[in-house]
């Protein structure tokens, strides 16, 4: 499991943590049945406190991603990886419609936000 923490970031570090599980179950990249590293081991690769890798896998599984089996770990539960992904583009049409609403209140044009969205998504693939 590949996570990578951003210091620059607005999202407090559980937060990157969760967002990036996520993507990557959605992307398949984790699949029902992974184990994930352990509380201790994720704190350590990524030197952060192990209350906040606590904090982000009980966030997970809370929302329904992992489980956690006393002395066995975390695993990746099964997902209706379809519904994940509608759901996730569903909340990005919600942040697009307030991106819209935004650019029209300070005059940007359309050909205007559309470059600025394929210079920061462009952007966004560099740092993956």
């Amino acid at each position: 499991m590949d996570i990578i923490l951003r210091n620059e970031s607005d999202d407090p570090i559980y937060q990157q943590i969760i967002d990036q599980v996520k993507a990557q179950i959605i992307d398949g990249t984790l699949t029902a049945g992974d184990a994930l590293p352990s509380m201790r081991t994720l704190a350590a690769q990524l030197r952060i406190s192990v209350i906040t890798t606590k904090r982000a896998y009980e966030e997970l599984e809370r929302a329904g991603y992992i489980e956690n089996f006393t002395g066995k770990g975390c695993f990746v539960k099964q997902q209706n990886t379809d519904f994940l992904r509608e759901e996730a583009v569903r909340q990005t049409e919600e942040l697009l419609e307030q991106v819209c609403k935004k650019a029209r209140l300070c005059g940007l044009g359309a050909g205007e936000l559309k470059e600025m969205v394929d210079l920061m998504y462009s952007e966004g693939n560099d740092n993956d």
